[in-house]
């Protein structure tokens, strides 16, 4: 079955860095675009990132906008997401999911979930 796995969520300072990994397994990865979504406490789901198939095209939510890099490795059938600069305000749970469309910003686009990895920003 389909399996996407995050890693490297953490406890981080304000300002510092984290770099999440998602390890896709059960599908054909080269040919679905991926995107990571975050719900910070009481919120809703929001877009954060998305990438195309072959890594060309980037897409980013404005609040991420500079400070974000969504990337992939078809090799691996990973997707990235290096996180610079981070705030408090970036405290959330961490998904990654795939979809067979592009630049897609909401959840009910995509296909198949990961479990979400935890990212805490202290300030």
């Amino acid at each position: 079955q389909v399996q996407l796995v995050e890693s490297g969520g953490g406890l981080v300072q304000a300002g510092g860095s984290l770099r999440l990994s998602c390890a896709a397994s059960g599908l054909t990865f080269s040919v679905y675009s991926m995107g990571w979504f975050r719900r910070a406490p009481g919120k809703e789901r929001e877009f954060v990132a998305s990438i195309s198939r072959s890594g060309s095209d980037t897409y980013y939510a404005d609040s991420v906008k500079g400070r974000f890099t969504i990337s992939r490795d078809n090799t691996k059938n990973t997707v990235y997401l290096q996180m610079n600069s981070l705030k408090p305000e970036d405290t959330a749970v961490f998904y990654c999911a795939a979809t067979p469309s592009n630049r897609v910003t909401k959840t009910v686009g995509y296909t198949y979930w990961g479990q979400g990895t935890q990212v805490t920003v202290s300030s």
